[in-house]
């Protein structure tokens, strides 16, 4: 079953504006509804994978998380990590930031761009995109951490050194002061300290280890419940040094499933027929057709994918408000002509053009609860 993020209410794109009315930063509101009265320093941890029904089914592994479960929220469209941190970051929806997926249209280039590595796709001549396609400019708005920063709020993102210059940092988690961190406990203190800086304080955290080994061992491996047990050990040590006026909000970019069934679209002549271009990812993605054979391309793909995928046109997705209720121009022209989600356990891999993403086992992207529901767990200080 797929069901729609809630946008405006209880989605990521909602969360860090809420936290920072409770800062009382000027012109937020709380959206969702925290329980953070007295609060004037917040820690928003993210661990990346960590899906609200994964968490639920593992209590042993971490008993300091699973003594919070509760409220939950969604994940924007698609269920990607590129798109939920720009929506973190910015405060909007994938309509708005237009990081609309893993693989997208580059503006001014005729291939796709990767926004979490912000460097092109596929064969083709070098190109510095960092120059050519200025994150700056591909995201003007302010983020809601340069909102938070604008107001007086002392603002510290902790995240692994790559991220510091990345593309998608500086599009859409810019703002404040950026701390490398090397391991869960330098995460750990590093976080903690931050959070006890300036009169009121924001620290954005970032821990990425948990997703990875979903995706190479799965989400229902031994080594995926281990690694659970490390993030929940990070947690509770972060949770035990926050200050008394603190608090620390946990929550996730997505879930994630086990593909079974996986439909291999280099081998399926059908399904490349008027396609110029295949982005998004396995369990979500865009299709970039021929001029004029988007409607074409669409009952193609419905009728060889079945009732196993959803396959909608640009305009039908908009229309649904997967992107969220507002959708700029730059943003729908990213989007792909054609839109292909899975709704159980299969995925469209590409064994020629993506090797590597084909042969893992934890997918996620699509609109199914185990990808879009992600835990919200509040601890005070």
């Amino acid at each position: 079953m797929l069901l729609a993020p809630r946008y405006g209410q209880a989605t990521l794109s909602d969360l860090v504006p809420s936290v920072l009315a409770h800062l009382g930063v000027a012109g937020e509101t709380d959206r969702i509804g925290l329980d953070l009265s007295g609060v004037s320093r917040v820690c928003v941890l993210l661990i990346d994978g960590l899906g609200a029904e994964l968490l639920a089914s593992h209590p042993e592994a971490a008993p300091f998380l699973s003594s919070r479960l509760g409220p939950i929220l969604t994940a924007g469209f698609p269920t990607t990590t590129a798109t939920s941190l720009a929506s973190l970051g910015t405060g909007v929806p994938a309509g708005q930031h237009g990081v609309v997926g893993y693989l997208i249209p580059a503006p001014g280039q005729d291939r796709l761009m990767n926004p979490l590595k912000w460097r092109l796709h596929g064969e083709g001549p070098r190109v510095d995109l960092l120059k050519e396609l200025v994150p700056e400019e591909f995201q003007p708005s302010p983020t809601a951490f340069e909102r938070a920063a604008a107001d007086g709020v002392t603002v510290s993102r902790v995240a692994p050194p790559y991220q510091g210059g990345s593309g998608l940092t500086r599009a859409a988690l810019r703002g404040g002061e950026f701390l490398p961190s090397f391991s869960l406990g330098d995460l750990v203190d590093a976080s903690a300290n931050a959070l006890r800086l300036g009169s009121r304080s924001l620290v954005y955290a970032y821990h990425g280890e948990l997703d990875l080994t979903g995706h190479a061992r799965g989400p229902a491996s031994p080594a995926w419940v281990l690694e659970l047990a490390q993030v929940d050990l990070m947690a509770r040590q972060l949770a035990e040094r926050l200050p008394r006026d603190g608090a620390l909000v946990v929550t996730a970019d997505h879930g994630m499933v086990e593909v079974r069934s996986p439909v291999d679209i280099d081998a399926s002549a059908d399904l490349r027929e008027g396609v110029r271009l295949i982005g998004g990812e396995p369990r979500a993605r865009h299709v970039y057709t021929d001029d004029g054979a988007a409607d074409q391309v669409a009952r193609t793909w419905r009728d060889r994918l079945g009732d196993e995928f959803a396959v909608l046109t640009r305009a039908e997705a908009i229309d649904k408000g997967w992107f969220g209720p507002t959708v700029t121009p730059a943003a729908t022209e990213r989007i792909g002509d054609v839109i292909a989600i899975a709704r159980g356990s299969s995925a469209l891999i590409r064994t020629g053009a993506e090797p590597l993403q084909s042969m893992l086992i934890g997918h996620h992207g699509s609109l199914t609860s185990a990808e879009l529901h992600v835990p919200l767990l509040v601890f005070r200080g």
